[in-house]
Formats: C-alpha cells, sequence, structure tokens
C-alpha cells in the first residue's frame, strides 16, 4: 500500500560493546528466537511476519528507471535517496535482516463475517456508483495506521530486547525510504500483483505492512521455510487484469508498474496543488484515495477484517455526502480527523477534492442524482465561490462549470 510521507521509526541507540547482540548466539538460539518473533507478532494482531536478507539488487534497476521516468510525481522524498532505498544497510548502518509485518485493515464493519464474501465489494462498488456520495479509501476510514503499525512493532521490537538484551533496530510504516513490497516478497508473505501492491492468498491486498530493520542474523524465511519462499512479481495473477482495466485513469502504465502522476490516491493526498483538468472528471466521487484496482481483485474475496478496533470506521466515512464534508469547517476537520491520516492533507486540499468530486456529480446524468441532490451541491458550491483559498476557488468554479 502507498499512503504519507511521514518517517515513522524507532530506534535503540548501542555502544560497540553491546551493538552486536547476535554474537552472543549459536544456529539453534537464533532458530528458536525467529520462531518467537512470530509467535509474538500473531499475539500483537500481524496476520503474517516473516524474516529476510538485505539485497535487493534485482530491484535497484527497476527502481532507478521509475525514478528517471518521473512516474513519483511530486513525491521528492522518493527520489531523494535514489538506490539507497534499495540498500536497507546504508539506510541504517549495521542491519543485517529485515522483519516484515502484515496487518489486515478491513473495517470489521464492512466485512460482515455473516454475509457471502463478495458483499463488502458490492456495497463499496455501489457507493461509487452513487454521484452524490463522498468516498473515502477503507484504509483511511479509521485511526491513521502509521501510528498503530507503529506502536504494534514498536511493541514486537521491545519483546525482542527483553528476550536478548540491547540490539540495534529501526522501525518503520510505509512511509521510510525502504522497498517494502520486495522485502515483503523476500520474507515470504506474498507477492506483488499487477496493480503493484502486495498480494496474499489468504488475505487478499487489504493490509498494511511494516518492517523492523535488525542486527541480529536471523534465519531468513527462504532458508528454513521453502513453502514460503519468495514469490515472483504476479505469481498467482495469470493472465488476469482486472485491476488494470479498473483503473479510472489508466495509472497503471504497465503490469507492476503504476504512473503515480494518474493515480487517484496520488492525486488527492499526495499532489498538493492543482489536479489538472483533464484528469478531474475520471476522479469520479473519490475524495481521498482510491480502491478500484482492489476491489476487483479475486483475491480480495479472502480479504480478512482489522483485528483491532482502530480501523473501524469514523464520524460515518463509509457513508457521508460531498455536501455533509464540504460543509465541514476547518475547525470541525480538525476535530474530527484528529488521528486520522486524512488530516494529514490539511483542510484546504480536502476542500478541493471535494469541489472536483461535486462537479462531476454535476456532470452526471440527471437520472443518477436528481433534482434536490443536485440543488444541494450547487447551493454548497456557490457558498464557497469566494473561499480564502485561491486553490480552493479555483476547484470549485471549475465544478460550477457544470451546474
Amino acid at each position: 500500500m502507498n499512503r504519507c510521507p511521514e518517517h515513522s521509526m524507532s530506534r535503540t541507540p548501542l555502544s560497540d560493546d553491546d551493538c552486536r547482540a547476535s554474537r552472543r548466539f549459536d544456529e539453534a538460539a537464533l532458530a528458536a528466537l525467529a520462531q518467537r518473533v512470530k509467535e509474538w507478532g500473531r499475539e500483537l494482531g500481524f496476520g503474517a511476519v516473516g524474516i529476510s536478507d538485505i539485497d535487493l539488487t534485482d530491484a535497484e534497476a527497476g527502481l532507478a528507471a521509475w525514478l528517471e521516468a518521473g512516474c513519483h510525481g511530486e513525491m521528492d522524498y522518493m527520489a531523494k535517496h535514489g538506490v539507497k532505498r534499495a540498500r536497507p544497510a546504508e539506510l541504517v548502518a549495521g542491519t543485517l535482516r529485515v522483519i516484515t509485518a502484515r496487518m489486515a485493515y478491513l473495517p470489521a464493519s464492512t466485512r460482515d463475517e455473516s454475509e457471502p464474501s463478495g458483499g463488502w465489494r458490492a456495497r463499496e462498488m455501489a457507493r461509487l456508483a452513487d454521484p452524490s456520495t463522498a468516498v473515502v479509501s477503507i484504509y483511511a476510514r479509521g485511526r491513521d495506521y502509521h501510528k498503530v503499525m507503529r506502536n504494534r512493532l514498536q511493541q514486537l521490537a521491545q519483546r525482542i530486547e527483553d528476550e536478548i538484551g540491547a540490539y540495534g533496530y529501526r522501525v518503520f510504516t510505509d512511509s521510510a525510504p525502504v522497498l517494502e513490497i520486495e522485502l515483503a516478497q523476500k520474507a515470504g508473505i506474498g507477492w506483488r500483483g499487477k496493480h503493484t501492491l502486495l498480494l496474499q492468498r489468504d488475505a487478499g491486498s487489504l493490509f498494511f505492512v511494516g518492517e523492523i530493520l535488525v542486527d541480529v542474523p536471523l534465519p531468513t524465511d527462504a532458508e528454513t521455510s521453502p513453502e514460503r519462499a519468495p514469490e515472483a512479481p504476479g505469481a498467482h495473477c495469470g493472465q488476469c487484469t482486472r485491476c488494470i482495466d479498473a483503473c479510472p485513469t489508466g495509472a497503471i502504465v504497465a503490469p507492476y508498474r503504476v504512473d503515480a502522476r494518474r493515480c487517484i490516491s496520488y492525486l488527492t493526498i499526495e499532489l498538493k496543488g492543482s489536479i489538472p483538468e483533464d484528469l478531474r472528471p475520471l476522479i469520479g466521487n473519490r475524495v481521498y484515495g482510491c480502491d478500484d484496482c482492489q476491489l476487483v481483485c479475486p483475491w480480495n474475496k479472502f480479504a480478512q477484517a482489522a483485528p483491532v478496533d482502530d480501523f473501524d470506521v469514523r464520524h460515518g466515512l463509509d457513508r457521508a455526502t460531498l455536501v455533509e464534508l464540504f460543509g465541514w469547517s476547518a475547525g470541525e476537520f480538525d476535530t474530527r480527523m484528529q488521528g486520522s491520516a486524512i488530516r494529514r492533507i490539511g483542510y484546504e486540499r480536502w476542500l478541493r477534492n471535494i469541489a472536483v468530486a461535486m462537479g462531476n456529480a454535476l456532470r452526471s446524468d440527471a437520472a443518477s442524482i436528481g433534482d434536490a441532490a443536485r440543488a444541494e451541491i450547487v447551493a454548497a458550491l456557490e457558498s464557497r465561490a469566494d473561499d480564502d483559498s485561491p486553490l480552493v476557488r479555483e476547484h470549485v468554479q471549475w465544478a460550477l462549470a457544470a451546474a
């Protein structure tokens, strides 16, 4: 999953005398520790925990080409570290292994275990078809996942320290310059889908991943668990192209390659300025992120409900209308989005996104929205026609041009 550019890290600083805790262990002790790490991870709510080495040499050329093509858009933090993203030991000196963990985020209220596995996906698709409804990406409807994952990974790292004493480690959650998908593949907990997200046969793709970089030479899953040998990209995708075909903006420009500059998640979250006019109509009613490629993926019939209530839906974000969210004041936005990943984009971009969705609602056929809803949207837009923000005014004016 590709989210927000905030570093999430923890580290135990070590003296030269302490910094190689691994020297105190023989192979049997390290193997036992690796097994306990996985058991502790399960106790903390992680659906899978794997251990890999740090050799990502094979990924360097693809990363360099993607950056050279400018596919990262304005996400300068991705280019800043260059190929260092594929070299964990250069990112954190002394790193020998990476512990990668995943945690499901599908809210329990969304994934009703009593209904057919595709029920929640059908509801999400129905919401996308209602122009007056505001669609927020599923992962962002609850608590900020950075906080949840960082806390759980830190607890796991602490359990290791309680077991072996001081050692070198650093925790990352979706935002540091590491190649998470490649590390997860090496750890045996999934394969890269054609939409570039990590897939796992018993969990689909609706989960977060995080890492602990450690200076302990734990046995890797590739060495100890043949059934979890690293899987190549598309290992279980076959000839399926549903994710590519479903992308509203054509951002999946080839299997395993996304041009972020066209991706709705990038446009509504990472892009700070004006959304390109030619892409606005394609955004539909998506006001924060996009799940289309995941909704159509056959593997997500196995998507699991979140093991923690932190990811439960807050503030009705699974059923809010565009008019309702557009009516929030800056204070209401800050209060209601406290502890949410959405708060990171700020109030101005929040209004920008909703204005685009409102413009798309006005451009939809009359039968799909109705006269009353159309009138409400026009009135809401007109109330912000003279907004203090030039960015908001620009997108409101674009939306009203369809009235």
